[in-house]
């Protein structure tokens, strides 16, 4: 495999320091199969990642899948690699900090839970385990063959049909280098782990992603601009930090709100930064409670933005209609936040209540009685089958 994957050139090579697509470049991804109903802020989102991962979405490096998603009632997209270009970006991230890369041995798992270093069994692997080396530091993740498996009529498809264990380990591979490199590799799959988003009513897909507030502890430097540098989309060397330094800086909750929008299109929402009083917070956080702060202040919204600073972030793509006032965004906001917060809390609780009765199957009994995953469930359904297993209902 080449150490480079090499650029398209011309008039579809993407320049480090363009902020949109030209138009001869938004042709091109049309006719790959992005349609009119993708985002502004996912298109956005799509080249920053270009650019941050240096993959080549005109020679399909790199591409934009779209899945109808009920919820938003149209189709999201969902920028996909292969293998193979993750190991690309992994190697070049290692090469360029000065780190070594390394794997042990693969490892499969048989349906008792014993683990091997060769899979030759007709049948499918329970699992595979494959632990990334980098700079000494060990990057371990499992892949379970159910939860990956692309099905068609219920049997195993494509090449899950004739490697099973092979497309197993590749799964487990990519989870264990976005561990390894979560800076370099946040906000991209691999099409190996995306293949069951395709299986019919699959729902979402439970992928690691990078969690909030989790940062690289050796995350690469952007090198300099003269090397090529992947521009943010305001052109700076830190955004995430620049981001949170325009809203210290705002007098105008408008501005704060235009600010959360770039930065949510930059998919930098997750970034910890530096905040005027020192304190360490994720960037979106940040942005909803300065937001607040420059708003008329009352009781209420005041313990609402000290809850958004300590909840997950919140998903704020519906919001993206221009003609939403600023109040009503920061406040939907806010209480998506809080029922985020609480649907965590609710989702302990069940899990909890599920490991005190031996259920070791709560996700799949869980979707079967409810019809959705517990991802996709609201706190009603969380505390009632909370209730049902410890016998409270």
């Amino acid at each position: 495999m080449s150490a480079e994957l090499t650029p398209a050139a011309g008039s579809l090579a993407i320049r480090p320091d363009q902020t949109n697509w030209t138009p001869d470049q938004a042709a091109v991804l049309q006719q790959s199969g992005i349609d009119n109903q993708v985002a502004p802020a996912e298109l956005s989102a799509f080249l920053h990642l270009c650019q941050r991962t240096r993959l080549d979405p005109f020679s399909r490096q790199i591409y934009l899948i779209g899945r109808y998603d009920k919820r938003q009632r149209r189709k999201v997209y969902t920028p996909q690699t292969s293998i193979d270009g993750y190991r690309v970006i992994a190697h070049r991230a290692a090469a360029e900090a000065g780190h070594a890369l390394g794997y042990e041995d693969t490892l499969w798992c048989a349906k008792d839970g014993r683990w091997q270093d060769v899979w030759l069994s007709e049948e499918p692997p329970a699992a595979a385990k494959v632990t990334v080396i980098r700079n000494g530091m060990r990057f371990s993740a499992v892949a379970r063959y159910a939860e990956y498996v692309q099905l068609r009529d219920g049997e195993p498809s494509g090449l899950w049909g004739k490697m099973p264990a092979t497309m197993t380990a590749k799964c487990a591979e990519a989870l264990a280098l976005r561990m390894a490199f979560p800076h370099d590799l946040a906000g991209v799959y691999t099409a190996e782990e995306m293949a069951q988003a395709d299986n019919p009513a699959a729902g979402e897909r439970h992928l690691r992603k990078v969690q909030p507030g989790e940062t690289d502890p050796w995350a690469t430097p952007w090198p300099d601009a003269d090397q090529g540098r992947p521009a943010a989309v305001n052109g700076r060397s830190q955004p995430a930090q620049d981001f949170a330094t325009d809203a210290a800086e705002a007098t105008d909750p408008a501005a704060v709100k235009e600010i959360y929008r770039q930065a949510h299109a930059a998919g930098l929402l997750a970034e910890t930064v530096k905040t005027p009083d020192r304190e360490l917070l994720e960037l979106g956080a940040y942005l909803i409670a300065r937001g607040q702060q420059l708003a008329e202040p009352t009781p209420t919204r005041d313990r609402a933005v000290a809850a958004a600073a300590a909840s997950p972030l919140p998903d704020i793509a519906r919001h993206s209609a221009d003609d939403i006032p600023d109040a009503v965004v920061v406040a939907e906001m806010l209480d998506e936040s809080a029922a985020d917060a609480d649907a965590q809390d609710a989702e302990q609780e069940l899990r909890a209540a599920a490991q005190r009765v031996g259920l070791d199957n709560l996700d799949a009994e869980f979707e079967q009685s409810y019809g959705l995953p517990i991802a996709q469930a609201g706190v009603r359904q969380l505390r009632e089958m909370t209730s049902l297993l410890t016998g409270a209902a």
